[in-house]
């Protein structure tokens, strides 16, 4: 019986190849199709995601009527002012496919709730909330930075472009006291001892600096909702309902109504009414890490509850996304972070990914040094995890070239490193970093650098090849995610290759090329006879003995298999 079983398949198969041939479809072209059809649909993996960050108010305006709310109109500091940007210009930039062009599959822009209403006497100069980093209200929008309506724009729009929001949360801290915002009561939060970071106590139970209070995270003590904030809703016409909801998250849960509780609750509504897919958690260690275990669980439960509600716009099975701000942290550390007298390892508290502080000084090294070094650590100390590589940021007052005179080595260190990578923005286009007579972090806040990228040639040949790279690192999550391994030392060839489940993707890349006729090395990683295609000089080459001849005058060469 299994021998006529056979038999019978055979002769299945000899009639439909026959059928094949009959209408002139030749069998090449039939394996051709179905390998286009596989590859068509580029898997996304966060372990490889390529994110751009960007102070939403210094981004790009989309609409000048909310430029002034709450009678922000006093004289700052340079740079310490409200400048504009919003909501609806991110989502303007997205429809652009500013951010499709560079490559870029998830966003992080700075918080957009509420922020004080007045503003700081500093020794830098009077500054407001521009950051988004000093929350007056996490129930509710600052109207500088737009609406809920634009806010489910932007990400909607994001996500019919294949693009992640990561929105940036505060549990710390409040914003400052000043005489239009009061501090919140003594039950929420402590006014003092400001941070010594010698010790956890002192670094996690005390104010980041002097006036701006801490939230009591480790507290498990019921609290009862400040008069102020219900003051507000009932102004606003919703406190009912932000009772009601409150009623029905403490019932689900069974938290106890402590600070932190209320404040999870708060911040995970985002996710669970638009559907936010991840979260850059901002000042990770001033906060106790059941904080971050708890805030992780509810805002997973929050998306899965959105999926389920959305079915038709969610763009594929991955788990919420969460990346932390443990500041200095650095990848030789593996999971744990060095308190000094205590070590926490925060992968264990929810967090996928933590920001890497190290690669900025790693980025010295050559290439491969660098690369050999994160594809061990990533696939020993913290495998199964990963880590946010930057070279620029709105608060590292040492950056990795500030004076952005090797914005091309930026990119290729940057885009090339295993790990997640993320762009700060203007990084594309050399955005100015010394902005005469500001002080302290505002320096690295100006606008983006748009009449730039419209009129100089140089800023449009830099961003040419930010584009390139950041498009070839979306389509191969072997760059990012896969195992890096030198192929050859000079010229510098190296390959990578991810192999997870059902998704494989192997690329060759070489870097500091010779100018003209070149001969890259890829044997025992593609065959002789393997068609492939450079991406950066969009050439089609076949591997000969090993090696693959370009003939250009480009330094880099993105190598894959060809369609």
């Amino acid at each position: 019986m299994q021998k006529l079983l056979i038999a019978f398949t055979l002769v299945f198969l000899f009639i439909a190849c026959k059928q094949v041939k009959k209408e002139a479809i030749p069998e090449q072209a039939v394996i051709a199709e179905i390998f286009e059809e596989e590859e068509s649909h580029i898997p996304f993996v966060w372990e490889g995601a390529n994110i751009y960050f960007l102070l939403t108010d210094r981004f790009h305006n989309g609409d000048t009527s909310n430029d002034v709310n709450f009678g922000r109109t006093n004289e700052t500091g340079v740079l310490r002012g409200f400048m504009g940007g919003d909501m609806k210009g991110i989502t303007e930039k997205i429809n652009e496919g500013y951010f499709t062009d560079l490559g870029v599959n998830a966003i992080w822009f700075t918080p957009v709730v509420e922020q004080i209403h007045g503003d700081t006497d500093e020794t830098t100069g009077n500054t407001y909330g521009y950051h988004g980093y000093w929350t007056k209200d996490w129930t509710a929008l600052d109207p500088n930075f737009g609406t809920m309506d634009d806010l489910e724009e932007l990400i909607v729009t994001a996500h019919s472009k294949g693009i992640r929001i990561l929105m940036d949360v505060v549990l710390n801290h409040t914003g400052p006291a000043t005489p239009k915002d009061p501090v919140w009561p003594a039950e929420w939060v402590r006014e003092e001892p400001v941070c010594e970071f010698t010790t956890y106590e002192n670094t996690t139970s005390c104010t980041l600096v002097k006036n701006l209070p801490d939230i009591l995270t480790e507290s498990d003590a019921a609290v009862k909702l400040p008069d102020a904030l219900l003051a507000k809703w009932k102004a606003e016409g919703r406190l009912r309902q932000e009772l009601d909801e409150l009623e029905l998250f403490f019932e689900r849960t069974g938290y106890s109504r402590s600070p932190r509780a209320y404040i999870i609750k708060w911040l995970t509504d985002y996710v669970g009414d638009f559907g936010i897919d991840g979260y850059r958690v901002d000042t990770v260690k001033h906060a106790d890490e059941k904080s971050w275990a708890e805030l992780y669980e509810q805002a997973s439960y929050s998306f899965d509850s959105w999926k389920k509600k959305n079915v038709t716009e969610v763009l594929d099975d991955n788990p919420f996304y969460m990346m932390g701000e443990v500041y200095n942290y650095g990848i030789s550390g593996g999971r744990e972070f060095d308190f000094g007298d205590k070590k926490v390892d925060y992968y264990n508290h929810g967090f996928n990914s933590l920001i890497n502080f190290e690669l900025k000084q790693d980025a010295k090294n050559d290439y491969e040094t660098i690369f050999r070094k994160y594809n061990k650590l990533l696939n020993s100390k913290l495998s199964g995890k990963s880590v946010v590589n930057y070279l620029t940021s709105h608060d590292d007052a040492e950056p990795f070239d500030k004076e952005r005179e090797q914005p091309v080595r930026t990119a290729n260190v940057l885009l090339l490193t295993p790990g997640v990578s993320q762009i700060y923005y203007g990084d594309e286009s050399a955005r100015d970093l010394t902005i005469e007579g500001s002080v302290g972090d505002a320096t690295l806040r100006s606008y983006m650098n748009w009449d730039d990228i419209d009129s100089l040639e140089t800023t449009q040949k830099l961003l040419s090849h930010w584009k390139k790279l950041g498009q070839f690192r979306n389509n191969h999550p072997a760059v990012g995610a896969g195992k890096h391994k030198r192929l050859g030392k000079k010229p510098y060839v190296f390959s990578r290759t991810y192999n997870k489940g059902d998704i494989k993707d192997k690329v060759v890349i070489g870097l500091d090329l010779p100018k003209g006729k070149k001969s890259l090395w890829v044997k025992g990683f593609f065959g002789d006879g393997t068609k492939l295609y450079d991406t950066y000089s969009e050439t089609e080459v076949v591997v000969n003995k090993g090696k693959v001849i370009l003939e250009n005058d480009n330094d880099i060469a993105l190598l894959e298999l060809a369609q």
